[in-house]
């Protein structure tokens, strides 16, 4: 399995021009929904990262923001400029797990890894999403392919790149941070990668990695750790619980296929066996991946984990299945059948998805329909822009982030939007003038989530004027309250609080 498998031995479809046309394909429709899909609420609340970059923020680092701004710089404040830096990301990340995948096993279990990862639903449905998981898998990614140069080489100067990597990775969510401890234990665990302790480069490499993050350090450092604070403090927090381990388990199962994730399951199996003869590139594989499955495991028995916490593991679990898969004999299997149609089947899902997010093919699924949130803003925004022209107001105050977001990229350069409440995330924005406040303004709410009594202490008028209904082909998603506030009687912004 270590031999390079010759390219004329491969079925079409595993040759790099077989794997680049069905992933030229599918970032095609990628890049059709993308411009023309609306956000998800977190899309729209880090659009507003792009149009202020900061060193850090309050809910993760930094780099989807400046993501986002390089696509604003060049496409403007659009739709499409917020994913462009996605859309490309997904396209690298998948040449670099054909590299990875074919210098540590071969370039059989490479083609099937980058059709596996391509056609997981986490990542061909999800990968046009501009959130902070697409930079932590794509520089995750680039870290191990840096480590698997170096372990094929034997060229110590790949330690730089992994530094520069998995830095790069440390700017783009905490959780990269597992990654580092996965290298530590391939470090300990294979015999031959132990020599790398005397390296030099192993240690630049490392303070690489940590000047990389100090941008991170230097803003939590200024702000009372808040970051460090909300993303820590929720670890294992609460008592042991068996309530949300199979929902963590049975959403991970589903979001990289279940006809997958099955081959995924065999070939970990069998990557162990090699793991216990200390082979490097199973080691590599599976180290890196270990500490932060198990810390999902481990919080799992305590809390409910997000279904797009794994993200970062998903090239990896692309390579398992992919390592058993490859490891069957030739001709006809049942597993390798079962594995075509997972490869099929999530392609295909991909792409109807990807349409559907542009063109709902149906509204009868509602808040079911796990693109709900993209659904009916065209129509609140051109209401709110009536309602704000009929009432004079000056401003659209909010108590959301999600739906801060979402109206402020609606009423761009028309009407100013701000969230009253939780203002440590708005650090990166300057501060309104006092004066506009003494002006008539809409306070807009989900109904769910209606505040308005809040507002009694900042305004004398909050007077409820009216209900927008926000639907998908005729079908009612949520309704939006829009209140008319005026008279300014005290704050209008809550305190910050960085805990």
């Amino acid at each position: 399995m270590t031999d390079l498998a010759k390219t004329q031995d491969l079925p079409p479809v595993l040759r790099p021009v077989g794997l680049a046309v069905i992933v030229g394909l599918l970032t095609a429709v990628k890049l059709f929904a993308a411009g023309n899909a609306h956000f998800v609420e977190d899309e729209a609340y880090y659009r507003l990262w792009g149009l202020y970059p900061a060193l850090s923020y309050y809910d993760h680092p930094p780099m989807i923001g400046w993501w986002i701004s390089a696509g604003q710089a060049v496409f403007g404040d659009t739709l499409f400029a917020v994913r462009a830096m996605v859309i490309v990301s997904g396209v690298i990340g998948s040449l670099v797990l054909w590299r990875t995948a074919a210098i540590l096993f071969d370039r059989r279990v490479a083609g099937w890894a980058v059709l596996f990862l391509n056609a997981s639903l986490l990542v061909g449905i999800g990968g046009i999403l501009a959130t902070p998981d697409a930079p932590s898998v794509f520089f995750w990614g680039l870290s191990l392919w840096a480590l698997a140069e170096l372990s094929v080489s034997r060229n110590a100067n790949w330690w730089l790149l992994a530094g520069l990597m998995a830095g790069c990775g440390l700017l783009s969510k905490y959780s990269v941070l597992f990654l580092g401890a996965g290298i530590v234990l391939w470090l300990c665990w294979v015999p031959e990668a132990r020599r790398w302790w005397r390296s030099w480069q192993l240690w630049a490499g490392g303070l690489i990695a940590l000047f990389c993050f100090s941008p991170v350090l230097y803003w939590n450092h200024a702000h009372e750790w808040a970051s460090f604070y909300k993303q820590f403090g929720r670890a294992g927090n609460g008592g042991y619980t068996a309530k949300y381990i199979f929902e963590f388990l049975g959403a991970l199962i589903g979001l990289i296929n279940p006809l997958i994730a099955i081959p995924a399951i065999f070939g970990a199996v069998g990557l162990f066996g090699a793991l216990r003869k200390r082979q490097s590139a199973a080691s590599l594989v599976l180290l890196t991946t270990l500490p932060f499955f198990v810390y999902l495991l481990y919080h799992a028995l305590h809390a409910r984990v997000q279904a797009n916490w794994p993200a970062p593991l998903f090239p990896a679990f692309a390579m398992m299945a992919a390592v058993f898969v490859a490891s069957l004999p030739q001709g006809r299997s049942v597993w390798r059948g079962i594995a075509c149609g997972g490869v099929v089947l999530g392609l295909l899902l991909s792409v109807l998805l990807q349409i559907h997010a542009v063109w709902p093919l149906t509204g009868q699924f509602a808040r079911k329909d796990p693109t709900f949130q993209l659904r009916g803003w065209s129509e609140i925004g051109r209401k709110l822009e009536e309602i704000a022209a009929r009432e004079n107001a000056a401003f659209v105050a909010t108590t959301s982030y999600g739906l801060n977001g979402q109206l402020d990229f609606l009423l761009k350069d028309r009407l100013p939007v701000f969230q009253l409440t939780e203002r440590i995330r708005y650090l990166m924005q300057p501060a309104p003038e006092e004066t506009l406040f003494a002006n008539p303004g809409l306070y807009v709410a989900e109904g769910r989530r209606d505040k308005a009594g809040e507002l009694e202490k900042s305004f004398a008028v909050v007077e409820k004027i009216a209900e927008l209904e926000r639907t998908v082909k005729g079908v009612r998603l949520e309704d939006l309250v829009v209140y008319r506030v005026e008279d300014r009687i005290g704050p209008v912004f809550e305190p910050i609080r960085y805990r």
